[in-house]
């Protein structure tokens, strides 16, 4: 996958280069044009499923008669899947995603880079950085338009998981 550098001082590395949406009617995958539309589709996918129409905002002849812009099994592309209301990043603010390599316990590492190019890798750094520039709270910045959940590969096969209950609660049962 190709890396370009973002504008950040730090070069944090954005590692996704291209943004796709499934549409609700026919399942096929839509080819977003730009990270900004993309954050705007994910922050209220489950009040507003995406759906091939809206598609025609920067594609006029999209419809689910068409093919879809991309299919997985065609690409070398690795696939991950954000979870859904994830807010829209604000304005001045980059959200990074960066994927790590094969075989670690986690997929992508996510941070977010400020308006003064600083990066920040949790909350309790958003936090902090939040009460170091209370300027940012006058212009409506809370920690509660940020998530640092990574994006999920996504894979075939995939089932969730299905939690094992407690020893405790089972003696219970019994």
């Amino acid at each position: 996958m190709e890396q370009s550098p973002s504008s950040s001082a730090n070069k944090v590395w954005e590692s996704v280069t291209t943004y796709t949406v499934q549409c609700a009617s026919c399942s096929k995958w839509r080819l977003v044009p730009s990270k900004e539309k993309y954050e705007e589709i994910r922050e209220t996918i489950n009040e507003q499923p995406f759906m091939c129409d809206v598609a025609r905002q920067w594609r006029p002849d999209i419809s689910c008669e068409k093919e879809s812009d991309v299919k997985r099994e065609d690409q070398n592309w690795v696939w991950a899947m954000d979870k859904p209301n994830i807010p829209r990043t604000p304005k001045g603010w980059q959200r990074i995603i960066r994927a790590r390599a094969e075989g670690g316990t986690k997929f992508a590492d996510v941070y977010y880079v400020t308006p003064s190019n600083k990066r920040l890798r949790s909350m309790v750094e958003l936090s902090r950085y939040l009460g170091e520039h209370p300027q940012l709270a006058q212009d409506g910045v809370t920690t509660s338009q940020f998530s640092f959940q990574p994006p999920v590969r996504f894979v075939d096969n995939h089932v969730a998981k299905r939690r094992a209950r407690s020893s405790s609660r089972d003696k219970q049962e019994t």
